[in-house]
């Protein structure tokens, strides 16, 4: 298999590929990476036009309560401004805010449908006590609410549809509550139902081709990126690391996530060129290669070829529990291969240590310093025996002395 097929094939194999192929009827992509990068670029992408929306809504209800001042009387209308300037500006306002955070990506998502909930019922609060008080614009503010809330808020299909069903709920519970006449209720229900039905499917239109180019624009990206392939293995190179690493690494700063990064080494491979030739080496480092790309299957997870017979990961805002579930990953792909080694002292057939690092990184620290750690936990790998995972602590990376690598003595 040469270069360009190998480069085919990790394509091919991705699990952004995969998904095209199979499509996402239920708008939710199969693999947790996926669906978590999605939702954190469809946050960002929308983030000013959310916002810009929420002062549109936070004017619309200032609006509506002066219009109130003029139709509705004293004493109702001040049971009303209760509702709507003690209620329903602070929860838009809490909306706007979460716009505002460091980390919205994670913040508003977690949020936005809650709120969402508790200001259709405040809108739902206004219009029955407008109707129990003889106002005739009976629904007008849960109509609108209902026909454009999942587009104004940045809602996605699955949440705009729990958030209707609520309000449908609540709606109901809140007129009959009221002793408004069954009649009305149920009509007016039943016209709510139908703004949502509209608003649904309409939104899960916008959503599936939104989620369509998602996968696209990550494809286009692996093709683009075939120039900065490494030509043997189908990785990316090491200036494509290189790159990456310091992009990578100036994001994780600037929103304080994690990232990690994995050193990964066949053992025992100048063992392995003498046994078997350069082009017995150059096959093993291809299939290696492939099983470490499928191992790393997240959209973010970047594979490279460190040099030599050493590869590279970096994950970005990963967990501890996706390092160990990589890990394990790693060793049982390689182990899966079969390929025979009849010179290694620690088993009859190719095997790799990995070294791990795990930080957030720090402002005054530079990407050296996870490289460092990664280093320094393949060394400990090597050292213990190989054919292992060493992960290399935050305390230790805190502590370290960026310049300083080791490498463990070359084994004849």
């Amino acid at each position: 298999m040469n270069a360009e097929e190998t480069q085919k094939l990790i394509i091919d194999e991705s699990s952004i590929a995969r998904q095209l192929k199979k499509g996402f009827e239920r708008l939710r992509f199969d693999e947790l990476g996926v669906e978590t990068q999605f939702r954190r670029e469809f946050v960002r992408d929308r983030l000013k036009r959310t916002r810009a929306n929420l002062f549109l809504a936070l004017s619309i209800l200032l609006a509506f309560a002066m219009a109130d001042a003029l139709v509705v009387e004293e004493v109702a209308r001040t049971r009303l401004y209760v509702v709507q300037i003690g209620g329903l500006l602070p929860i838009v306002g809490i909306l706007i805010g979460l716009t505002y955070h460091r980390r919205p990506h994670e913040m508003y998502p977690r949020w936005a449908p809650w709120l969402s909930v508790l200001l259709g019922f405040g809108i739902i609060l206004v219009d029955v006590r407008a109707e129990v008080d003889g106002v005739s614009a009976l629904f007008s503010g849960v109509l609108i609410y209902a026909l454009f809330s999942s587009f104004l808020l940045g809602l996605l299909f699955q949440e705009a549809i729990a958030v209707g069903a609520a309000l449908c709920a609540l709606y109901l519970a809140t007129a009959l509550g009221a002793g408004i006449p069954e009649s009305i209720v149920l009509y007016s229900a039943s016209m709510l139902l139908v703004a949502f039905i509209v608003s649904a499917t309409v939104n899960y239109s916008v959503e599936e081709g939104v989620r369509h180019h998602f996968l696209e624009r990550f494809q286009l990206r692996e093709l683009s990126a075939m120039v900065v392939r490494d030509g043997l293995t189908g990785l990316y190179n090491r200036s494509a690391f290189d790159e990456h690493l310091n992009s990578r690494w100036s994001m994780a700063q600037r929103e304080a996530v994690t990232l990690a990064m994995i050193l990964i080494d066949i053992d025992y491979f100048k063992r392995y060129n003498d046994e078997h030739g350069h082009r017995g080496g150059d096959d093993c480092l291809r299939k290696v290669a492939r099983a470490l790309a499928r191992s790393a299957r997240r959209p973010l997870d970047f594979s490279a070829r460190y040099g030599g017979e050493e590869f590279a990961i970096i994950l970005y805002d990963t967990t501890p529990e996706y390092l160990e579930e990589l890990s394990l990953r790693i060793h049982e792909g390689v182990s899966a291969l079969s390929i025979r080694h009849g010179a290694s002292d620690v088993s009859d057939r190719v095997t790799v240590s990995v070294g791990m690092a795990f930080v957030v990184p720090q402002m005054e620290r530079s990407a050296g310093g996870i490289v460092q750690a990664a280093d320094e936990a393949l060394y400990q790998a090597k050292t213990r025996g190989r054919n292992q995972t060493f992960v290399d602590s935050e305390a230790s990376y805190a502590a370290m002395k960026t310049g300083n690598f080791r490498k463990p003595p070359k084994v004849a």
